[in-house]
């Protein structure tokens, strides 16, 4: 199953539509710590709504920590800097599509290190980014899609 990787994710509202999507595609969900809210959180929950009981979520310490649990992984850096655009990928059913904070994104040394794994969404030279959830849908969905939506209808 793909996988969603949100990096010390600050925003529940983002974080619980995140989690809808995740449920609603049977993707698997993990958030790397600190997280900018409480999993407790009214927002995360509404956002996600009644969606909560289809989710798989794995919760990481550090990026260092998720690394070691994913070891041996496929792993998509999406920012706005990326090399390629999202559509140019292979995608395969476990992949890891990660995603980094909504206020200063990934860490830029991680991006330096795997430049040739980050992929970007097009979008107009003055818009600074897209919603973090929307980012999200956008790409999960062409995974998907090039999979011939493993288990959707």
């Amino acid at each position: 199953m793909l996988q969603i990787v949100l990096f010390e994710p600050e925003i529940p509202a983002n974080t619980g539509n995140i989690a809808r999507t995740c449920a609603v595609t049977g993707c698997g969900l993990h958030l790397v710590r600190p997280l900018g809210f409480r999993v407790d959180d009214k927002q995360l929950k509404r956002a996600g709504l009644d969606y909560w009981h289809l989710l798989n979520v794995c919760y990481h310490d550090s990026l260092e920590d998720f690394f070691s649990y994913a070891a041996g992984g496929r792993f998509h850096f999406v920012e706005t800097k990326g090399r390629h655009d999202y559509t140019e990928v292979e995608y395969q059913e476990s992949d890891y599509l990660v995603f980094g904070k909504e206020t200063t994104g990934l860490p830029p040394e991680l991006l330096e290190q795997r430049e040739d794994e980050v992929i970007r969404i097009p979008m107009r030279n003055e818009a600074r980014s897209l919603n973090l959830s929307n980012s999200v849908a956008i790409v999960t969905y062409e995974a998907l899609r090039q999979q011939g939506f493993p288990g959707l209808r």
